[in-house]
């Protein structure tokens, strides 16, 4: 299709057994003998933007004065004589098909073998409403929609500087997917930027048409199920990593924003935090890596205690675990993974039925499947405390893909507590820490904070400092222009 001259011929064939596709052909100015093709994709365009902004300035009389062949009236069009903005010449089939697919109008001049495509996409777009997952309570109340050019936009908004750099591709063979990589030049680390560019040019697929498809692409180690790409449905957030010197992508069709690089503190971050006192925003980032660690460690140390170290346990707990014990007919381990699966299936249950009844099924299965199953003495309630409080845990961390990740490594560390106690525990905890320790993001440690040995590493990890003592951007980021402030 590249070596095929456009033609209205050529562009029927390509787009045969396609009901949206709509050609009109008419005479330049009426009352001459020059014929052209104006032809777009139903549903792609606005219909009444091509009547008043294409045909009717082709049919005036007064426009194709003096014109009596197809480069004169080229050249008529491409000064001034249609009413769009975006012109562009197209000489190859495929420039001119995709064009018509991003929602485009051409006019078709056969007799030269190109077209003139004119930007003329329909507004029937999701308008910019609130952000359903990260709520917001003292920043913007916008959220990225489907629309690229709209996210873009948005992010422009709040960074209103040249420096702001966009560069756009396409990925895909077959969907064709415009992706913007945006970065704050002299900010943003030069050889990150270079080196996800050429990430993004390697990737070759059918169809980007969910982010799991770029991330798997262009993340350091896609067989781990930790995150390594912060996703944000929030435009001010994603503008404050912009400026703190990491790099955004933004796809076509996906409400969401991709930042990188990172580290497993920023998945601990909320954008909620640098709207409260410093005081109050460090507590709760304390509670949320307290929350971590408990829905982390606390069902795989309930079994390795209840199962190998008894001894550890005060005697009126041991006691009241006995008693509640002795009528359960299943061990402490199959209590634990049956408990724990049914948490899960819960969790699913909620989150794939609609709103009313997946409360419904939550209400349910909590309160009543779970009160029936104690006085029914299949599970022990301390059981259904433990992977209960552990649940709830992971439900305060800030992102759903690290959510996923620790009820992954909960499990693990169960199983490592079922068979080998404490010892178990130590040793999957072990390996998880090797795991987590060589990850890299884009030359960035993935635990950054957590080792390496730099002054001051827990304190930025824990507590968020106040807004005048934040005077130097993070190291780790390797930016050319490393204040923030003066």
């Amino acid at each position: 299709m590249e070596h095929i001259s456009i033609s209205a011929a050529a562009l029927r064939d390509c787009f045969a057994g396609c009901g949206d596709y709509t050609e009109r052909r008419l005479r330049f100015g009426l009352d001459t003998a020059l014929e052209l093709t104006v032809c777009w994709l139903d549903g792609m365009v606005s219909g009444s933007a091509v009547g008043l902004e294409i045909l009717r300035p082709l049919t005036e009389l007064l426009r194709s004065a003096r014109v009596s062949d197809p480069e004169q009236a080229l050249r008529r069009i491409e000064a001034g004589a249609v009413y769009r903005h975006g012109l562009t010449r197209r000489e190859s089939l495929s420039d001119a098909a995709e064009d018509l697919c991003r929602g485009c109008c051409l006019i078709v001049f056969e007799a030269l073998g190109c077209a003139l495509s004119f930007e003329i996409k329909t507004g029937q777009r999701r308008s910019v409403g609130e952000p359903t997952l990260e709520k917001s309570l003292k920043g913007g109340k916008d959220a990225f929609t489907e629309t690229l050019r709209v996210n873009t936009a948005l992010v422009r908004y709040r960074l209103a500087t040249p420096e702001l750099k966009l560069a756009e591709s396409t990925v895909g063979r077959r969907s064709r997917t415009q992706v913007a990589m945006l970065y704050l030049e002299g900010v943003a680390a030069p050889e990150t930027v270079r080196e996800l560019a050429r990430r993004l040019d390697r990737l070759d697929v059918d169809a980007l048409l969910a982010t799991g498809t770029l991330e798997e692409a262009i993340v350091d180690a896609p067989l781990s199920p930790f995150p390594q790409l912060l996703h944000t449905e929030r435009p001010d957030r994603f503008a404050r990593h912009l400026a703190d010197g990491r790099v955004g992508l933004l796809v076509d069709g996906l409400p969401v924003g991709l930042l990188l690089p990172v580290t497993l503190s920023e998945f601990m971050k909320v954008t909620g935090d640098g709207s409260m006192h410093f005081l109050v925003a460090s507590a709760l980032r304390m509670l949320r890596w307290l929350a971590l660690m408990l829905g982390l460690l606390l069902p795989a140390l309930y079994a390795a205690v209840a199962m190998y170290h008894q001894e550890m346990i005060p005697t009126k707990l041991l006691l009241s675990i006995m008693e509640a014990e002795r009528d359960v007919p299943f061990s402490t381990s199959l209590e634990l993974l049956g408990m724990l699966a049914a948490f899960s299936l819960l969790q699913e249950a909620g989150l794939r039925m609609p709103n009313p009844i997946g409360d419904t099924v939550s209400i349910i299965g909590a309160l009543i499947v779970g009160q029936a199953a104690v006085e029914a003495k299949v599970v022990s309630p301390i059981a259904i405390i433990v992977v209960a409080a552990s649940g709830i845990c992971c439900y305060t961390l800030p992102s759903q893909d690290l959510g996923f990740a620790v009820r992954l490594c909960r499990l693990l560390l169960l199983l490592g507590a079922i068979f080998a106690g404490l010892y178990g525990v130590g040793l999957v905890g072990c390996l998880l820490l090797l795991h987590l320790a060589e990850l890299e993001s884009f030359g960035v440690p993935y635990s950054a904070l957590l080792s390496g040995g730099r002054p001051g590493g827990l304190t930025r990890l824990l507590l968020r400092l106040p807004e005048r003592l934040q005077i130097w951007r993070d190291p780790l980021l390797r930016t050319p222009d490393k204040r923030r402030r003066k």
